[in-house]
């Protein structure tokens, strides 16, 4: 199942549009302390999140182009490889009150590009950046300690970009804040769909269209139907109803550990 998503503004502020076929067979439940550092919602909390070192490498790593500079430095521009690193993990433990989700994760982010600078002169033009790679990659180990039965899921989500392999030659591409991935324990495997809002409605009806897409959220699917959507705006889960608790566990955990990210963090 898949629905209209749009953006609904009132002065600045912004909401997902759940489909109305959804709401019906779900349940919103809103995640206090989402951006924090301990999260609890309807009778799910987690432990403290337990962070390691978040490295940031700007500028590390970078190339240089000596022979193209010979060439650059004719129209008084210099051209210059840099390859900027960020990762990050964290651990903590979720419990509905009866059973237990021990999640640990990691998250590692590669931008490269080539960068343009004016050396002489002056103008309009004093710097341009091209997107040459970025690689985003999120993994989580979601261990269930079950009173039915221990499952070990495991959770991916990755978002990619290489203009040589894509054979891009538009100067202008950027990063689209769409991961995707899946989470599997070997059995079952739930599909995890961004969402992006570019339709806008106002307060007073009317319409309008945004020049881009804005990240909004995930849509969580097994076998092609929709058993949750986790809200990155108001940080809000909505569940299916019909899903049993072990289910519900399995995708609180999923849940929270998007929501726990720092490196790829869906700003509002």
């Amino acid at each position: 199942m898949t629905g209209a998503i749009w953006l609904t503004g009132c002065g600045t502020s912004i909401k997902l549009a759940v489909p109305e076929k959804f709401k019906e067979q779900a349940t919103m439940q809103h995640v206090d302390g989402a951006r924090g550092n301990r999260m609890s919602f309807a009778g799910y909390t987690t432990s403290k999140i337990k962070r390691g070192i978040h490295m940031k490498y700007p500028g590390w790593g970078g190339r240089g182009y000596f022979l193209e500079n010979l060439l650059w430095s004719q129209v008084g521009i210099s051209k210059t490889g840099v390859v900027e690193k960020e990762k990050a993990g964290f651990r903590y433990a979720l419990t509905d009150g009866r059973n237990v989700a021990e999640i640990f994760a990691t998250e590692k982010q590669v931008t490269e590009t080539d960068d343009y600078e004016r050396t002489k002169g002056g103008g309009i033009f004093n710097g341009f950046e091209v997107l040459q790679h970025y690689e985003y990659i999120f993994s989580a180990l979601i261990s269930m300690d079950t009173t039915q039965e221990s499952k070990t899921w495991e959770l991916m989500m990755t978002n990619l970009y290489d203009r040589k392999a894509l054979h891009d030659k538009n100067p202008f591409a950027y990063v689209k804040p769409e991961d995707k991935g899946l989470a599997t324990n070997g059995t079952d495997t739930i599909h995890i769909k961004p969402l992006s809002l570019q339709k806008t409605e106002l307060s007073n009806g009317k319409t309008g269209q945004l020049p881009f897409k804005l990240m909004s959220g995930y849509e969580l699917s097994i076998d092609g139907g929709v058993v949750a959507i986790i809200d990155m705006i108001d940080r809000n889960i909505w569940f299916y109803n019909e899903l049993s608790a072990g289910d519900k566990l399995s995708i609180s955990a999923i849940a929270t550990a998007l929501f726990a990210r720092r490196v790829h963090d869906v700003k509002w």
